[in-house]
């Protein structure tokens, strides 16, 4: 069956008739049976989840429908139908099929009356057969390996159990079967209420193991070889998924949160500081919101991210949400008290390390004096940045970016979605244009387009929390181009000093007065360093550059790869999602790899970064 294809509901045809022809013809299928019930084989499989509808079992539920190959039933009879010609197909295809039952216990019997957390239970019965056994000893072993908040698994294995409440699977006997049943321990005793973290938490685990379990019994029966059990995983996204994948993107693409706390006015602002004597608090205007924070936010909250049928995606939908909601919050509250404390919540505090290591690298790169006195302005870098792009568009077609040059911007440029925006006030030492270009344009807009091929508009806006490995791509772009700089890297640890003194309370002037007074810093720089950091009242984003930097110079040293980044807009933290993602097939390759990486010295300075390398290693590497 062909992965690439949806799962298309079929109507007025018997049941019997549309099951055959999708194995026959390799056809996804999703078959609504009523009543909740549904067959769903998003491509051919040596097993079957399997789950009763008749009580409220919403975990159990959602465990078996987060696999690629499941059954909802009601009616017995209609389910043993469906059962053997599903089973007939497949075991005709591999030699081999498993039907797995998923369901929970009546009541989390361990917990009663226990003083402290106790175990909880999880039942498993299979059939006596070789390959199934192996499947009961893979399913034990994945289970017993995780921490439900802080309760630990108690499994029992028994025979399957026979007579009027025995479970479906064990009245196939002509078919290898397991039963699992686990206590439902997201539940409150004797209350309707749901843990809904520790019911998240359940399914998750419980997922795994049964794709653990499935894929004991392809190995030891031989029906397949898969890489790693989540090779098992589901392929397709239902259309629950791409409706919500757009629904988010609309709200995120109905603002630019960047554009919205940037000032625009920064020439003007500079101007009347410098004319204070540097002592008055520059007053920054902003452009109007282009987007009702309230539509947006009942918008976001009306977005339905419960019927996934996958954890995974579940969770970064959810956690994306989140941010967006931080985000609207935020430009709600420009020029407000509050506008610092949400961007706390959403950038986080300056972590004592991170400190610590941007003051070391201030007190071990001094200021000097510019290598490189060569100032370039807008034009040259516009043209470069053309080049650039035209290049990238020559390896593929898709990367149709836009050049826009900003009067409102501060000095600099800057990235959103698939334009790259460059202040009329540009300004920069010549040698620096490459490094940047490839930071902006090698990285940002590289990730963009990436992640708009990979089926979810999620991976080209960005996983949530996406923006400090970004940076720290971008400026490993700069070094591994030859383009780091004392100034630069000096320039990266004083945005962390910034932030955490702003963080502190500290107001625009005492901020300003570091940067020029301890750090030696020009007014013109330390300028528009505050500024980047005061924005909008109070922008902790900029302590994301040597925060992100030194977590991919640790990935590097680790052994890590940097392909999976070049995917999309990912955060450090999805690296493992990445990789169940990429081995479930749902993932593509990057479709455009960054052209720094060939170019003469890179694969060098990588290697270099790979033995262990500080970023005070990197200057004019």
């Amino acid at each position: 069956m062909t992965a690439k294809r949806k799962p298309t509901p079929q109507k007025n045809r018997p049941l019997a008739e549309t099951i055959a022809a999708a194995l026959e013809n390799g056809e996804a299928l999703r078959c609504d049976l009523g009543r909740g019930a549904r067959l769903h084989i998003d491509r051919a499989l040596p097993f079957l989840v399997i789950h009763r509808l008749d009580r409220v079992r919403e975990a159990a539920r959602a465990v078996a429908s987060a696999n690629a190959s499941y059954l909802l039933f009601r009616n017995q009879s209609e389910a043993r139908a469906i059962i053997a010609q599903v089973s007939a197909a497949m075991t005709e295809k591999f030699g081999a099929f498993l039907v797995i039952e998923i369901g929970e216990l009546e009541k989390d019997h361990l917990a009663e009356d226990a003083a402290h957390l106790p175990p909880f239970e999880i039942e498993l019965a299979a059939s006596e057969d070789d390959a199934t056994q192996s499947a009961l000893a893979a399913m034990a072993t994945a289970i017993q390996s995780t921490d439900v908040k802080f309760r630990l698994p108690q499994v029992s294995k028994s025979a399957l159990a026979t007579g009027k409440s025995a479970p479906l699977v064990a009245r196939l006997t002509d078919l290898p079967a397991l039963h699992v049943a686990f206590a439902p321990i997201y539940r409150a005793p004797d209350a309707d209420t749901v843990y809904p973290d520790l019911r998240e938490r359940v399914i998750e685990n419980m997922v795994d193991s049964l794709l653990q379990a499935s894929a004991a019994f392809a190995r030891k029966t031989g029906a397949m070889k898969p890489a790693t059990h989540r090779a098992l995983g589901r392929q397709v996204f239902i259309d629950t998924v791409t409706r919500a994948d757009r629904a988010i993107d609309e709200v995120a693409q109905s603002f630019d949160f960047l554009l919205s706390v940037t000032p625009i006015n920064a020439r003007p602002a500079h101007e009347q500081f410098v004319e204070s004597g540097c002592k008055r608090t520059p007053r920054f205007l902003y452009r109007p919101l282009t987007a009702s924070v309230d539509r947006q936010k009942r918008a976001l909250y009306s977005i339905d991210l419960d019927r996934f049928e996958d954890p995974v995606l579940s969770r970064l939908y959810e956690e994306k949400r989140q941010e967006l909601d931080l985000q609207l919050s935020m430009i709600a509250s420009r020029e407000t008290p509050r506008f610092r404390e949400f961007g706390r919540a959403l950038y986080g505090s300056i972590e004592p390390s991170l400190l610590k290591a941007a003051k070391s690298i201030l007190d071990k790169c001094g200021p000097g004096s510019a290598t490189d006195t060569t100032q370039v302005g807008t034009a040259l870098v516009k043209k470069r940045a053309d080049a650039m792009i035209a290049a990238y568009a020559g390896d593929d077609p898709t990367f149709n970016a836009a050049i826009e040059l900003r009067d409102d911007l501060p000095s600099g440029m800057m990235v959103t979605g698939r334009r790259l925006l460059i202040s009329n006030g540009m300004s920069m030492p010549k040698g620096r244009v490459e490094a940047l270009l490839s930071h902006e344009v090698g990285v940002h807009l590289l990730t963009y387009f990436n992640g708009s091929a990979q089926g979810l508009r999620l991976f080209r806006s960005g996983l949530a929390g996406y923006e400090g490995l970004q940076e720290g791509l971008a400026v490993l772009a700069e070094y591994l181009v030859g383009g780091m700089t004392p100034a630069r890297l000096r320039l990266i640890a004083a945005r962390v000093i910034a932030c955490s003194m702003m963080l502190d309370g500290a107001p625009f002037q005492t901020t300003f007065n570091a940067m020029t007074r301890d750090y030696g810093f020009s007014q013109s720089t330390a300028f528009t360093l505050t500024l980047r950091v005061y924005r909008g009242g109070g922008l902790a984003k900029d302590a994301v550059y040597l925060r992100g930097l030194l977590e991919i110079l640790a990935h590097l040293e680790g052994g890590g790869s940097l392909d999976p980044f070049w995917m999309g807009k990912v955060a450090a933290s999805h690296f493992p999602v990445m990789q169940e993602l990429g081995g479930r097939g749902l993932l593509k390759s990057p479709r455009i790899l960054p052209r720094f990486l060939t170019q003469k010295g890179a694969s060098e300075r990588l290697e270099k970064a790979r033995a262990g390398l500080s970023p005070l290693d990197m200057i004019n590497a």
